[in-house]
């Protein structure tokens, strides 16, 4: 549960400080892995549920982020 927390912070950290050189696409991305891995580990409670969590997360985050950067 530590080790978990502790890699939770550092890649909710590596998000918002890669942020600021990012489009809204990748920033999506990372953002929509770390908390769809989150989802994943939460409700599945295994490595495959967390993997498959952040992929399905990155993907929508990519999307999302992509119809943001259209939107400008």
């Amino acid at each position: 549960m530590k080790t978990r927390n502790i890699v939770l912070a550092a890649a909710t950290a590596a998000v918002f400080a890669l942020g600021g050189c990012a489009n809204n696409a990748q920033l999506g991305t990372g953002a929509g892995a770390v908390a769809g891995g989150v989802v994943g580990d939460a409700v599945f409670g295994s490595t495959l549920g967390t993997v498959g969590g952040a992929a399905a997360g990155a993907l929508i985050g990519n999307e999302v982020g992509k119809r943001s950067d259209q939107r400008r």
